[in-house]
């Protein structure tokens, strides 16, 4: 499996992607996940937020992190699209990554509901207002041949059934699943019948963790995580993890495990590291390196 981190581990430290490049080479690790902006922001330019900004050329990022021998494992582009707000902002957005994320050289891009039941809208009115958008959005991304991921992070992607539904919403090898363990978890699903379920669909994946502190008092009360303020390994839900890899090694899978999780400025995010290649050692998972 391919290791690779989202640079919101850098949120919080108040830098720029660059900075992102250097610890990823500086640890032998060689893809990377970052959001992206559409649009100029005041932070952004001035060096202290870690991601892209879509007005930047793709090709010439691409070449750029060539020289520290990194690669996209996935771009995202989850603005919730089960809102009213989703056709008129989500989907524009999701539609203007792909061929930006190809450009790039990246292959997967994320996408996602939002945190909660959205307001004015039944369940169904929902439903059916995100299929209509991933229809359009997959008709893009064949035409590009990326990707798309639906990510578990909110209050429909987190409920197993509403989730399949949605990755039947188009039958297009794709339309795919980001599985996230630390969503699932918080949400009071058990992460490795998730990935069970799913298994086949899953695309791309979170390795995200949960403090025991933060599990007694929202597990089951909340959809996702902004940030883990853990560090992958030293939660509740790392045995979890570890039976996450176990079954995606035993279907075949061979992509990329993203960590997530509050970087300090990196020790935080080296410790996860740390854990998540000695758990793929424990259970003899090869680790692929460009």
């Amino acid at each position: 499996m391919k290791l690779s981190f989202h640079t919101d581990a850098f949120n919080t430290s108040f830098v720029s992607f660059d900075r992102c490049l250097e610890w990823a080479r500086d640890n032998d690790v060689h893809w990377i996940e970052c959001g992206l902006i559409d649009g100029v922001s005041w932070i952004h330019g001035l060096g202290y937020q870690p991601h892209i900004a879509m007005y930047q050329d793709p090709l010439l990022l691409r070449k750029h992190m060539e020289k520290f021998g990194v690669r996209f494992s996935q771009v995202d582009a989850a603005f919730p699209l089960s809102g009213v707000d989703g056709p008129a902002y989500g989907l524009p957005y999701v539609l203007k990554a792909i061929p930006w994320a190809k450009h790039a050289g990246c292959d997967r891009v994320a996408t996602t509901d939002g945190l909660h039941r959205p307001e004015g809208l039944t369940d169904e009115e929902a439903m059916d207002l995100m299929k209509r958008q991933y229809e359009r959005i997959i008709t893009t991304a064949e035409a590009y041949e990326v990707i798309v991921t639906i990510e578990v992070h909110g209050y429909f992607t987190t409920k197993p059934e509403f989730l399949e539904r949605m990755l039947a919403f188009v039958e297009s090898p794709w339309l795919r699943m980001n599985l996230d363990t630390g969503n699932s978890f918080i949400a009071g699903q058990d992460p490795v019948a998730f990935c069970k379920r799913f298994g086949p669909k899953i695309a791309h994946v979170h390795v995200k963790d949960v403090s025991e502190s933060l599990a007694a008092i929202a597990r089951g009360g909340q959809t996702g995580i902004a940030l883990s303020h853990c560090a992958t390994g030293d939660g509740v839900n790392a045995d979890n993890i570890k039976q996450c890899l176990l079954h995606l090694h035993s279907i075949g899978y061979t992509g990329h495990l993203s960590i997530e999780c509050e970087g300090q400025g990196g020790p935080m995010l080296t410790r996860s590291l740390e854990w998540l290649r000695g758990a793929l050692s424990e259970l003899g998972i090869p680790e692929e390196k460009a």
